[in-house]
């Protein structure tokens, strides 16, 4: 019977190793704080940042949203990332995306100071990940690398297929899985929409990530017996059936890979729920470091 990777089983794992870290920074006086700054009304981003809100809280951390009008401009946007740059009491930053198309996301992302960039997109932050420095690692990519570990899979000699190169997820994961370091090690192939005959690389993988961000892609025929599959996507498709009259699937076609793989991570329960710690995680690193010494 194919094993089920529980994401939520496993971040709480991971929370439970943060309260005792948080314990003792609260006893050094430091209380570690996330601030969010939400532009715009979107309903996802809004509920996004609720539970990064909500993660914070349970775990005893500080959190902060600042919310801004869709009609913000880029220079307001940057001033207040300056503000929060400068306040010694906020440990991470985090503006949460996508951005209004009148703001250049590059320039927002590039100005989150990088000892405060706890999402690991500024470019100093992956340039070190790239170098297999310590840095502040993307939350899904981290995310995925304990999953992997914690659930019996370490990816140490195996061929990682990963299919998705975004720079959220794909990109570095593959740096991430590269280093010679414990629970990495791993020989990574990365395919993508250019990738002729995908199923050629993914049915010689011990570990298939799909992060492509297209429902069902990956299916049984490209999976050989016995692999490990780490599902990132979250799609929502119509479904007349449901109440809602939608269901949300990943980039893995379930029923059919269930049937080959040895492991498998589901959606939703699987990926989610390690993101969110993952950027605790982050948090709780900031803190920490911007006290040292």
């Amino acid at each position: 019977m194919v094993q089920i990777i529980d994401g939520k089983a496993i971040s709480d794992e991971i929370k439970a190793e943060l309260k005792n870290e948080i314990e003792e920074l609260r006893q050094r006086g430091i209380t570690p704080k996330l601030t969010t700054i939400l532009v715009g009304d979107d309903p996802a981003s809004a509920s996004y940042v609720r539970m990064k809100g909500k993660a914070c809280d349970r775990l005893g951390m500080l959190s902060d949203n600042i919310p801004l009008p869709e009609s913000t401009s880029q220079s307001e946007l940057l001033a207040q990332i300056e503000k929060l740059a400068h306040d010694p009491a906020v440990h991470g930053i985090l503006v949460q995306l996508p951005l209004p198309k009148h703001i250049n996301e590059t320039i927002i992302l590039n100005a989150i100071p990088p000892e405060k960039d706890v999402d690991g997109f500024h470019p100093i932050n992956k340039g070190r990940l790239a170098a297999g420095e310590d840095t502040f690692v993307p939350c899904t990519p981290a995310g995925i690398q304990e999953m992997l570990v914690r659930s019996g899979h370490n990816p140490e000699g195996k061929h990682i297929v990963i299919v998705g190169r975004s720079q959220i997820v794909g990109m570095p994961l593959a740096q991430l899985l590269m280093h010679k370091k414990k629970g990495a090690n791993a020989t990574v192939t990365v395919c993508h929409t250019g990738t002729r005959d995908m199923g050629f690389f993914t049915r010689q993988a011990d570990i298939i990530v799909a992060a492509m961000g297209r429902p069902e892609t990956i299916t049984g025929e490209m999976v050989r017996p016995g692999c490990v599959v780490i599902d990132v996507g979250s799609n929502r498709i119509d479904d007349p059936e449901c109440e809602k009259g939608y269901r949300f699937v990943g980039d893995v076609h379930f029923e059919s890979v269930s049937k080959k793989a040895a492991a498998i991570s589901p959606v939703p329960g699987g990926v989610g729920p390690m993101t969110i710690t993952m950027l605790m995680k982050n948090t709780v690193k900031a803190a920490g470091a911007s006290h040292s010494g």
